[in-house]
């Protein structure tokens, strides 16, 4: 059985990555970030083959945890930073762990042997920070495509900047190191919607599917949605965790980012939709899918599958 390490292996897309790879008959190494906590985790211990699972405390920061992590395993899914919106101190909980998380995650894999495949879920924010917002220079008539330049901005919210910043670390990487003994392939999923595997109350995602459905606005960012009836881009959790692991088991994408995205329909319609209404309006593909298509074979269900399938 061939070994793979999920960094960040217990959070809502973490879950069914853990999930994909234990039913195809891999053993599953996952991170935690406090091995005490176990309302975190626990919920994997219930799945098939959880006998094949392994849970260890991981700090992304520390670079022998993150050796001793790296271990053994053939494949390595990079999904172990932090998605949070309400941010006090952006350097401390955002900055910090994604952008030195992921130089020291390079340093690291760069040291171990054995390794084949390195997955890191980047975000749609790698392509354009202004996320759920359009970049400056796209109308609502524009598609954003891999090979389009990408949109950074200062004034976007930090967790968009340092996901940014991160996936530039990662491409510089692979560009200073031609002859590398691994492939490393990104994903950058839009808003990724869907049931949660586990009950915690901590998912981002989670938290956006309960604020659309029952239209609450927390603050000012989340009403501009409404007022705007912006378009919000989806992709089901389940597609994104299928393309992780086409990603990790496909070779030659070497260096390639795919973006990940099913249907895009106004916040007005995302809220019908998680209330089992029909939307109004009909969908746009604003990001375009195509590549994750060819490449990876993903098949994206449409956005009422996912949007449905949250409060059932």
């Amino acid at each position: 059985m061939k070994k793979v390490g999920i960094i960040g292996g217990s959070g809502f897309i973490g879950s069914y990555n853990t999930q994909k790879f234990l039913n195809e008959g891999y053993r599953v190494k996952v991170s935690t970030t406090d091995i005490s906590k176990k309302e975190k985790y626990e919920h994997l211990l219930s799945l098939k083959n959880a006998e094949h699972l392994e849970i260890v405390q991981l700090d992304v920061e520390n670079k022998q945890e993150l050796s001793d992590f790296l271990q053994g395993c053939e494949i390595v899914i990079h999904g172990g930073t932090p998605f949070q919106l309400d941010v006090k101190d952006p350097k401390t909980e955002l900055f910090d762990p994604t952008i030195k998380g992921t130089e020291n995650f390079l340093e690291a894999i760069q040291k171990t042997s054995g390794i084949e495949k390195v997955v890191f879920i980047a975000s749609v924010a790698a392509y354009n920070t202004n996320f759920p917002l359009l970049p400056e220079n796209k109308t609502e008539n524009d598609q954003i495509k891999e090979s389009d330049m990408p949109f950074m901005s200062e004034q976007s919210h930090p967790y968009g900047q340092a996901k940014f910043i991160a996936n530039q670390i990662v491409n510089k990487f692979i560009a200073d190191n031609p002859n590398l003994s691994f492939e490393i392939t990104s994903v950058s999923p839009v808003g990724v919607m869907g049931k949660s595997l586990s009950s915690r109350p901590d998912s981002t995602s989670t938290g956006i599917q309960f604020l659309f459905k029952n239209k609450i606005a927390p603050n000012p960012f989340i009403q501009m949605f409404y007022d705007n009836d912006i378009y919000w881009a989806v992709v089901d959790v389940a597609d994104v965790a299928e393309a992780i692991y086409k990603a990790a088991t496909t070779k030659n994408i070497h260096g390639k980012n795919y973006l990940l995205s099913s249907e895009s329909y106004r916040v007005s319609d995302v809220t019908l939709m998680l209330n089992n209404q029909s939307p109004i309006g009909n969908p746009k593909t604003v990001y375009s899918n195509n590549l994750a298509k060819k490449d990876l074979g993903i098949n994206f269900q449409p956005a009422s599958v996912s949007l449905n399938s949250y409060s059932s």
